[in-house]
C-alpha cells in the first residue's frame, strides 16, 4: 500500500510541476500584455508641445473654416463679373398678342446668357469682400496666439506645480519632525503645549498647501491632455525652460512692432480698407452700368405667332450690350451717405484700437521689468536662505545647533523655493503676453 502512494506521487510530481509552469507562464504573458498597454510617457519640450497644440487645436480648425467662408462668400460677389448662361422653357396660355408675363415672344426653349461689364457699386462690394477675406486671416492668427499663450503658460506652469510640490513634500517632512521633536522636549517638561500646537498648525498648513498644489497639478495636467490630444492615463513629462527669444527693445519700438504686427489692429485695418472700398463704389453709382447680354430663342407656330407677324422665324439670336444711365437715383445718394457713415466709425474704430494697443504694450512692458526685478529678489533672497542653511548644517554638525533650528532653516529654504519659482513664473508670463501684444509671439516659437 506505501509503495502504491509512493509510486502514484512520483507520477504527480511531473503533472504538478507543468501546472505550475503554465500557470507562471500564463502570468508573464499577462504581465507582458499589462506592460504593453501602459503608454509611454509624453516627454515634450516647451516648442514641441506648442506646436502640438496648434496642430490639434479645434478653435484654430473653426478660424480657418471661418476664413474659407469669408472667401467663398467674396466669390459669391465675384460671380456677377463672370459670365451667367440661363436656359429654360414653360408653357402658357395667350389671348391676343401671343407674349409672355415678361413681355418677351414666348418660346419653346431659350437660352440668356448675362456678364457685368461695368458696375462701380457692385465691383465696390466685391473689393469689401475680398478685403475681408484677406482680413480674416489677422483672425486666424489672433486664435493662433491665442492658443500658443495657452499652452505655454499652461506647460510652464505644471513644471513649476510639480517642482513645488517635490518642494512642499520635502517641507512636509521636516514639520513632521520638528513635530516630533516638540512632542519629545514637551513630554520631558522642556516645550510648552503651545510649541505643540504652533507645530501641528504649521505640519496642517503644509498639508493643505500639498492638496492646493496636487489639484492645481491634476487640472494643469488635464487642459494639457486636451490641448495635446492625448490619451488620459498618458503621463505628459515637462521640465522647466527659458522662453525662446525675447523682448529687449526700447519701449518705442515694441510699440511700433505692435502696431504693424498685432492681429486685432491688423484686423481692424482690413476692415477700414474694405469700407473704404464700398464707399468708392457707391460714389461710383452715378455713372453709367454697362453687361454684356445675349438670348437665343425657338418659337413656335403653336400659339398662332405667325398670325400677329408678317415673318415667322423660328430661330431667333440676339447679343450685345446693355448700358443703364441713372438719371435720378435716391438709392445712390442714401447708400453713399451710409457708406461714408460705415467707414467713419471703422476709423474711429482703428484709431482707438491703436491708442489702446499703446497703452497696452508700454504697460506689459513696465509690468515684464517688475517681474523681472521680482524675479532677481526672488533669487537673491534664495540664494540668502541657502547659504545660511549651509552655515546653520556646519553648526549642527559641530553641535552648536539643534535639530528643530536646523529644519526650520530648510523650510525657510524651501518658502524661498516657492517664491522664486512663482516669480519666475510670473515673469514668463509677463513676457508671453507682450510678446503676443507685439506680434512675435508665433515667431518665438517656430
Amino acid at each position: 500500500m506505501n509503495e502504491l502512494n509512493w509510486q502514484s506521487a512520483r507520477r504527480a510530481v511531473p503533472l504538478l510541476a507543468s501546472m505550475i509552469l503554465a500557470a507562471a507562464g500564463i502570468s508573464a504573458v499577462g504581465i507582458t500584455l499589462a506592460a504593453q498597454d501602459a503608454l509611454p510617457p509624453a516627454r515634450l519640450t516647451l516648442k514641441q508641445a506648442v506646436n502640438q497644440a496648434i496642430r490639434n487645436s479645434r478653435d484654430l480648425a473653426l478660424a480657418r473654416i471661418q476664413q474659407t467662408i469669408t472667401e467663398k462668400a467674396a466669390g459669391l460677389n465675384r460671380a456677377d463679373f463672370l459670365p451667367n448662361l440661363y436656359g429654360g422653357s414653360g408653357a402658357a396660355y395667350t389671348n391676343g398678342m401671343p407674349q409672355t408675363p415678361g413681355g418677351q415672344a414666348p418660346s419653346i426653349f431659350s437660352v440668356s446668357y448675362i456678364q457685368t461689364l461695368f458696375n462701380p457699386p457692385l465691383r465696390g462690394q466685391l473689393k469689401a469682400a475680398e478685403e475681408r477675406a484677406r482680413g480674416q486671416q489677422s483672425n486666424v492668427e489672433a486664435v493662433r496666439d491665442s492658443v500658443i499663450l495657452r499652452a505655454a503658460s499652461a506647460y510652464l506652469e505644471l513644471a513649476k506645480t510639480r517642482h513645488a510640490l517635490e518642494l512642499m513634500r520635502r517641507q512636509r517632512e521636516g514639520a513632521q519632525k520638528i513635530l516630533d521633536l516638540t512632542r519629545d522636549r514637551a513630554g520631558a517638561g522642556l516645550e510648552l503645549p503651545i510649541e505643540i500646537t504652533r507645530a501641528q498648525l504649521q505640519s496642517a498648513r503644509i498639508e493643505q498647501r500639498i492638496l492646493q498644489l496636487e489639484g492645481a497639478e491634476d487640472s494643469l495636467d488635464d487642459e494639457l491632455h486636451n490641448m495635446l490630444g492625448l490619451q488620459p492615463d498618458q503621463r505628459i513629462e515637462v521640465a522647466a525652460e527659458e522662453l525662446p527669444g525675447g523682448l529687449d527693445q526700447p519701449v518705442p519700438e515694441l510699440v511700433h512692432l505692435a502696431l504693424a504686427n498685432n492681429a486685432a489692429v491688423k484686423q481692424a485695418e482690413s476692415e477700414q480698407r474694405a469700407r473704404h472700398f464700398r464707399l468708392d463704389g457707391e460714389r461710383g453709382g452715378r455713372f453709367p452700368t454697362l453687361d454684356l447680354v445675349g438670348q437665343y430663342s425657338i418659337l413656335s407656330r403653336i400659339n398662332n405667332y405667325d398670325q400677329f407677324f408678317k415673318k415667322f422665324q423660328r430661330h431667333n439670336f440676339n447679343f450685345g450690350v446693355q448700358v443703364n444711365i441713372p438719371i435720378l437715383s435716391a438709392r445712390t445718394n442714401s447708400a453713399v451717405s451710409f457708406a461714408q457713415t460705415d467707414l467713419n466709425a471703422a476709423e474711429l474704430d482703428l484709431k482707438n484700437k491703436r491708442g489702446l494697443l499703446e497703452l497696452e504694450v508700454r504697460r506689459e512692458a513696465r509690468r515684464t521689468r517688475e517681474m523681472e526685478a521680482g524675479r532677481e529678489v526672488a533669487r537673491l533672497e534664495l540664494q540668502l536662505a541657502q547659504q545660511n542653511l549651509a552655515v546653520l548644517q556646519a553648526q549642527f554638525q559641530e553641535g552648536r545647533l539643534n535639530l528643530r533650528d536646523l529644519e526650520r532653516a530648510r523650510i525657510e529654504e524651501n518658502d524661498k523655493w516657492m517664491a522664486f519659482l512663482d516669480a519666475e513664473f510670473e515673469r514668463q508670463r509677463a513676457q508671453l503676453e507682450l510678446m503676443r501684444t507685439t506680434g512675435q509671439l508665433a515667431k518665438a516659437f517656430q
